[in-house]
């Protein structure tokens, strides 16, 4: 098939899932900056003239909310050492970079999900941007009901206010975050991780297995392997729980 030019390199139209092979990352050298309105004007103009599509319409709210977090912002063309589908945002505290995945054949929903780079692979942090900035206002709103901390609204500014309604999760009386997140935001794969933790903590691990399983259904994640590794854990770990039931139902 033909092959697409990504922030400088060549990215061949293969199969979707291939977009994601095991990529070890070196060491990178990222070029930081402070924010300002030229840093959206540069990612802007890279995701139109390099990467050849339409930047996300609310880029410009999430690079200035990731400033907000205390994560530099990175120039979208300090790419060494990151994967070519990668156009990097900024860098978190723990050293993994925030950026938009510009893969070759994208699911309809995901044309550019905010993924984060790390050592030894690319995780899913949102669908979109909307659905990340999303989740940013709705865990500050949680994690500061009691504080009159307004830097991140502020800085999501026409965004966040149609994407969020600050209060909007305490009146909603779900007492659990991850519960309000997976019914009003959408699916994260780190809460459906949690969420099959928590049931085995408990002891319920038919809830475990069938939460794991809808985790790998096609049309949630696609393009990612993350939702089946995880999920082989937790068929191992099933096992490892109930060894005799297993060799049971082998026999048979």
């Amino acid at each position: 098939g033909k092959d697409m030019k990504v922030g400088g390199g060549l990215v061949s139209r293969g199969p979707r899932a291939a977009a994601f092979p095991p990529l070890l990352l070196g060491r990178r050298r990222a070029t930081f900056r402070c924010y300002s309105s030229s840093s959206s004007t540069d990612h802007v103009s890279f995701i139109k003239d390099v990467a050849a599509t339409q930047p996300p319409e609310h880029l410009h709210h999430l690079l200035k909310m990731l400033q907000v977090r205390g994560e530099p912002i990175i120039s979208p063309g300090a790419k060494q050492n990151l994967i070519p589908l990668a156009i990097p945002l900024s860098e978190n505290s723990a050293g993994s970079v925030t950026a938009l995945l510009r893969w070759p054949t994208a699911p309809p929903g995901m044309e550019m999900p905010v993924v984060e780079v790390r050592k030894h692979g690319v995780w899913l942090l949102a669908k979109n941007v909307d659905q990340y900035i999303h989740r940013i206002l709705v865990e500050e709103d949680a994690n500061n009901s009691r504080k009159s901390n307004y830097e991140l609204f502020h800085a999501s500014a026409d965004a966040g206010e149609k994407l969020y309604k600050k209060g909007d999760f305490a009146e909603s009386q779900i007492s659990n975050l991850d519960v309000y997140l997976l019914r009003k935001v959408g699916l994260f794969p780190d809460i459906l991780e949690r969420k099959v933790k928590h049931h085995f903590e408990k002891g319920d691990q038919v809830s475990a297995l069938v939460t794991g399983e809808f985790y790998t259904k096609k049309e949630h994640f696609p393009g990612f392997g993350r939702p089946f590794v995880f999920n082989a854990e937790v068929l191992l770990k099933f096992v490892e729980i109930f060894p005799y039931f297993v060799q049971k139902v082998s026999v048979y």
